[in-house]
């Protein structure tokens, strides 16, 4: 059983991870028109899933989470790439925590999460060489 202040810690980060992810894969298929890689981003967000969604959601207190105001770097954005590159760190780092905290339950979960963050680096590193050229 996990305790219910390391669920927390988990549903916020699977949260932000999805979050990152959808960013990114919807400006690949609204704004690039790019099927191929909206899909493997959609793919990816797809595997960041755990089986105990009910013990997640239990889990959630927004109303006392101590650093839910928005810095002042979180409020803007200069550009669409600005966007892009904000969205794919978070994602990335949540994926870190993913990865670190599923460990302990279970290393096929923290596995999928590993694979989540090296996918992302990589299509980083792909994506934003081709929106850097049409920036």
């Amino acid at each position: 059983m996990i305790p219910s202040n390391e669920l927390r810690l988990i549903d916020a980060n699977l949260n932000r991870l999805r979050e990152g992810i959808r960013v990114v894969e919807d400006m690949f298929r609204y704004i690039y028109n790019d099927k191929t890689l909206a899909s493997r981003l959609k793919e990816l967000r797809h595997q960041a899933r755990l089986e105990c969604y009910e013990a997640l959601l239990d889990s959630r207190d927004i109303k006392n989470d101590v650093l839910k105001q928005s810095t002042a770097s979180e409020q803007t954005r200069q550009d669409i790439y600005s966007v892009m590159i904000a969205n794919f760190k978070r994602a990335q780092e949540s994926a870190r925590v993913l990865e670190e905290f599923t460990k302990i339950q279970s290393v096929q979960n923290s596995e999928t999460f590993k694979y989540i963050r090296y996918e992302l680096y990589d299509l980083e590193k792909a994506l934003t060489k081709i929106t850097s050229n049409s920036k």
